[in-house]
């Protein structure tokens, strides 16, 4: 039951959280327009926009988020997938601290699932450390 709360439902909620960013970008590249966009501040959608007009940017970055989302969702290298992500999740909670604080409660929410996951693959990570 441990297992349950620590590990697959973090990893289910990450993955699903990511799964529908992936899809959201996805789409944005293929319409020009979002399924899902939450409350942004006017600084915050100059930076998404800057992200999109890049060109090479937003489809890497929903490349990554699909794999790291699939690797957590199917339980295939989990501790993989989170390391994908750790680098996005670190971008959208300072860009939350920053530049778009109403979306500080899904920041905490990343950091939670992302901190759950870490401690939960810290012998997957150790060899790094050595």
């Amino acid at each position: 039951m441990r297992n349950i709360l620590l590990v697959t439902v973090p990893r289910v909620l990450l993955g699903l959280i990511f799964l529908v960013s992936a899809v959201d970008g996805f789409w944005w590249l293929a319409t020009g327009a979002h399924l899902i966009h939450p409350p942004t501040s006017e600084r915050g959608l100059v930076f998404e926009a800057g992200l999109q007009n890049a060109g090479f940017f937003w489809p890497l970055l929903k490349v990554v988020n699909l794999t790291g989302a699939l690797s957590l969702l199917l339980n295939i290298v989990p501790a993989f997938g989170l390391a994908l992500l750790a680098p996005v999740m670190a971008v959208i909670v300072l860009f939350h601290l920053a530049i778009n604080p109403q979306g500080l409660p899904v920041a905490i929410i990343l950091v939670v699932l992302g901190g759950l996951l870490v401690w939960a693959y810290r012998d997957r990570y150790a060899a790094l450390f050595r």
